[in-house]
């Protein structure tokens, strides 16, 4: 007890005699934590204000037992060096390794030979001529047995949803399909139970308590499973029996000698069976695949695809919402469009590929929302040998350095003096074509060799579902402000209450 008591008033202390030009004060023992535990609840805000007070990089030094040695960085010069230029000097590490821990050993948290064989298999599939196709049905089946009769409902019956809960349903279905050829129908009037969405919402919320906080703070409540810890474990109990029945289930359906047949039944439209990760695993089996590694395999990708489209789309909706200038421009879009197709929605999305390039002010619109507000906040990397970024500063294999791209997409010095403005036009060059930003400049999708291998098939989805949405209903936001939760994926704290009317 007077432990926690001389803490309690050395932080205090810490409060009162703080460095006042807002940058932390490296006190004696305690490091900067005081400034960091001050900050946390507001701690996207705090990063921002960091970066611009100290010319995009900072280095942190947390308590002296705590091994928080971190280089915070969002200088696209630093950027470049780390994931492109230097991309072999800089790796994930056991660090990330151990605090993702359900994560296993696929392709986010690997690195060398097996983050090597991983990326080539996944270009193998995602380069598959089966797949975008498969990609484009999946989606749009979804869309129309699954999205639009829960739009039609809560419209019809003037109905207050939560439209984040309502697209992660979206993206686990499509994705567990995709990667598992199994449809868990989460998403329906009735909204059942799906308790993998409340277990991955934990597992990331610890994730992020575990980066943030000392590591012998998390090991501790691992070891007692308790707090944080305890949510952790169940949440990845939760998602493990999830992956392991898909597994099982395609194991017996290939043993009995199942065969699928080419077309699924469909009296509106026939679709072609969905081409899904696993079946393309199994169906190439070596010595290495066992369940265990088709388990983290299809964890990484299945994890991936669900949380990012699904938070990309609920902060596009909130973006829009707001700006309904923007909205227009789109549904302007969208009707030439249909204009040109008959307003046939079957015949445009069987032909997306050859559409979408049409769709340039939505494609805007999404790359202004993910410069905002990106789906995954933090990028981190440790160095293998001693380097000096381009910035000056040195880092050595017990520094870790974070890329913050919520702080990056706000800074003046990158984006300009408007930066915090929702602003589609900034991605449109003369003629109608969209402006490249470098991948160090615009990194949500990382950049170099490890740069996001599913990009397109986000693009894809969201577009989709955003040109559904836009040309029939109307959104109404409960609620004008949103505040993003202390995550490693950038949900809203408290969902996003909706009302959806007919348009």
């Amino acid at each position: 007890m007077v432990i926690i008591t001389v803490l309690i008033f050395f932080v205090l202390f810490c409060y009162l005699f703080r460095n006042k030009n807002g940058i932390p004060t490296n006190w004696p023992l305690l490091g900067m934590l005081p400034a960091l535990l001050k900050n946390a609840y507001r701690i996207h805000e705090f990063l921002i204000e960091l970066m611009e007070r100290s010319n995009l990089t900072f280095h942190f030094k947390g308590p002296w037992f705590s091994n928080m040695n971190l280089l915070l960085t969002i200088d696209p010069t630093n950027i470049h060096h780390v994931l492109s230029k230097r991309f072999e000097n800089y790796v994930k590490g056991p660090k990330l390794y151990e605090i993702l821990e359900p994560l296993g050993d696929g392709i986010l948290t690997t690195d060398s030979t097996l983050w090597l064989y991983h990326r080539n298999v996944a270009h193998s599939f995602f380069n598959h001529p089966k797949f975008h196709q498969s990609l484009v049905d999946v989606t749009w089946k979804k869309v129309k047995n699954g999205l639009i009769p829960v739009l039609e409902h809560v419209s019809k019956h003037n109905i207050v949803i939560d439209l984040q809960d309502l697209f992660l349903r979206f993206s686990y279905d499509t994705m567990c399909t995709i990667m598992m050829d199994h449809d868990p129908t989460s998403l329906s009037v009735d909204s059942p139970d799906f308790p993998l969405l409340k277990a991955v919402a934990d597992m990331a919320h610890g994730a992020f308590i575990r980066h943030a906080v000392p590591t012998w703070i998390w090991k501790l409540q691992r070891w007692l499973n308790v707090g944080e810890e305890k949510k952790f474990r169940q949440g990845w109990k939760i998602l493990d029996n999830f992956i392991y029945k898909c597994i099982d289930r395609k194991r017996e359906a290939k043993a009995k000698g199942a065969s699928i047949p080419s077309k699924t039944n469909n009296k509106d439209q026939d679709f072609e069976v969905s081409y899904d990760l696993l079946t393309f695993f199994m169906d190439n089996e070596d010595k290495n695949t066992n369940d265990k590694f088709l388990r983290d395999t299809i964890t990484n990708f299945f994890l991936a695809g669900g949380e990012t489209t699904s938070t990309a789309l609920s902060w596009f909706f909130y973006l829009i919402s707001n700006h309904p200038k923007v909205s227009h421009k789109i549904k302007q879009e969208l009707n030439s469009i249909m204009i040109q197709n008959d307003d046939n929605y079957e015949m445009i999305f069987r032909n997306f590929k050859e559409i979408s390039s049409k769709l340039v002010y939505l494609h805007a619109a999404l790359c202004e929302t993910l410069r905002l507000y990106p789906s995954i906040v933090f990028n981190p990397k440790t160095p293998v040998e001693p380097q000096i970024l381009p910035s000056g500063h040195r880092v050595n294999s017990n520094t870790e350095i974070i890329f913050n791209t919520y702080a990056m997409g706000r800074m003046k010095s990158i984006w300009g003096d408007d930066c915090n403005e929702f602003k589609p036009e900034r991605w449109i060059l003369e003629g109608r074509m969209i402006k490249h930003e470098p991948s160090y400049k615009f990194s949500v999708f990382s950049a170099g060799p490890r740069s996001c291998i599913g990009k397109q098939m986000a693009f894809t989805q969201m577009k989709i579902v955003a040109a559904i949405i836009i040309q029939n209903y109307h959104i109404e936001a409960v609620e004008k402000y949103h505040v993003p939760t202390m995550s490693m994926v950038l949900h809203m704290k408290h969902g996003f209450k909706v009302r959806i009317f007919r348009s």
